[in-house]
């Protein structure tokens, strides 16, 4: 395992095969619960039933204790941006729910976020969770083997901005990722390109903008978890972890596909086996 760029982790290919067991493992995982949630459901049965199937798959999740989390997911429901707590919250018809999932295989993590919706919501809500997925896919297609971390924060901003006027939020980033859920570097969802890490083979990367429908300012509710946004506009979050590869290639490790549609449809060549 190499290191650079003030602690960033670059894994060996065995390595970032590990991760992609992972990875599957929460795509997996997210593509049940997206079949799952109904209105009905508290987002504490989501929780269940997320812990279950990655059990059941020979992993661990990532979230479960993790600083004293008491959830496997992350349930954020309409104005919740991110980090929502699973409980006795109902979900009914109309609601725009966001689940963020981790899990560990043989030490490796995993990590991503969908956002759907219940039923038939209003056009700006679906395009609020459309954009934030289109942008999510924007950054990761920006990276190029010794491009900067910023050049993936630049072309998520710019999406953004093109589709609208949506709120970035912008105290909560993208990470790196590997043998620790969280690690350096940072990924930003705005800024300026050409700055940060280099990004290069074996660095693995979450990317996942989280937008609003009004001002982006956000509160932590007395859980001391669950962000919120300050004027309680409505919120969407997406997020996938992926790879550079030594042939010059992305792969998108927690994609089940491995990204291979939406890269190519950007352009952008497949690095995944």
């Amino acid at each position: 395992m190499g290191w650079r760029d003030r602690g960033v982790e670059v894994k060996t290919p065995e390595q970032v095969a590990g991760m992609r067991r992972a990875g599957l493992v929460v795509g997996r995982t997210l593509e049940v619960l997206a079949d799952l949630a109904r209105p009905g459901l508290t987002t504490g049965d989501l929780d269940e039933a997320a812990e279950r199937h990655i059990r059941q798959l020979g992993a661990t999740p990532s979230f479960l204790g993790y600083q004293g989390f008491t959830g496997s997911i992350c349930v954020s429901v309409n104005e919740e941006v991110v980090h929502g707590v699973p409980g006795d919250r109902r979900l009914v018809e109309g609601d725009l729910v966001s689940i963020d999932c981790g899990a560990i295989v043989d030490g490796w993590h995993g990590d991503a976020a969908i956002t759907v919706a219940l039923g038939e919501v209003p056009d700006e809500v679906a395009a609020l969770a459309r954009v934030t997925e289109e942008a999510m896919w924007r950054g990761i297609a920006a990276a190029r083997p010794d491009g900067r971390v910023t050049d993936i924060s630049h072309a998520v901003e710019t999406h953004v901005r093109a589709a609208g006027s949506y709120g970035i939020v912008e105290d909560y980033t993208g990470h790196g990722i590997g043998s620790a859920m969280h690690q350096p570097p940072d990924v930003p969802n705005y800024g300026r390109p050409g700055k940060g890490p280099r990004l290069v083979p074996g660095l693995a990367l979450a990317v996942e903008p989280m937008l609003v429908l009004g001002d982006p300012t956000n509160d932590v509710l007395d859980d001391d978890w669950t962000v919120v946004t300050r004027d309680r506009s409505w919120a969407a979050h997406s997020e996938h972890t992926f790879t550079l590869t030594p042939d010059g290639g992305t792969w998108v490790l927690t994609a089940l596909d491995g990204g291979r549609a939406q890269l190519e449809a950007l352009g952008v060549p497949y690095g995944g086996d």
